[in-house]
């Protein structure tokens, strides 16, 4: 297999900056994975911020069943937010894919 596209797999479904990690770009790889990293973080924390008070009155009540319904009621005010969240991991993802390809284009 070619190394490019070796790089380019790794980057697009398991983990983007592996791929330049794996062409020896450690720079550009440790960056993209720790901003990677940063969004994910963000995402798990819109998670928790939408859910905490559901979680916090089951607790209260002694009930520990969440319903679908109460967890996307309860992800309603953070929606925006959590869009944001989602777009900012698309993009580090895209720019992981298209500096692989135009890695060996100088």
């Amino acid at each position: 297999m070619n190394k490019k596209l070796a790089a380019l797999l790794l980057s697009a479904f398991v983990l983007p900056g592996l791929g330049q990690l794996y062409l020896g770009r450690k720079m550009a790889g440790g960056i993209i994975i720790v901003l990677v990293n940063i969004v994910l973080l963000l995402a798990l924390f819109v998670l928790l911020r939408g859910l905490s008070p559901v979680i916090a009155s089951q607790i209260a009540g002694g009930a520990i069943s969440i319903t679908p319904s109460e967890v996307m009621k309860a992800l309603d005010g953070e929606a925006g937010f959590g869009k944001v969240v989602l777009a900012a991991f698309f993009v580090v993802w895209a720019f992981s894919i298209v500096d692989i390809l135009r890695s060996g284009k100088k």
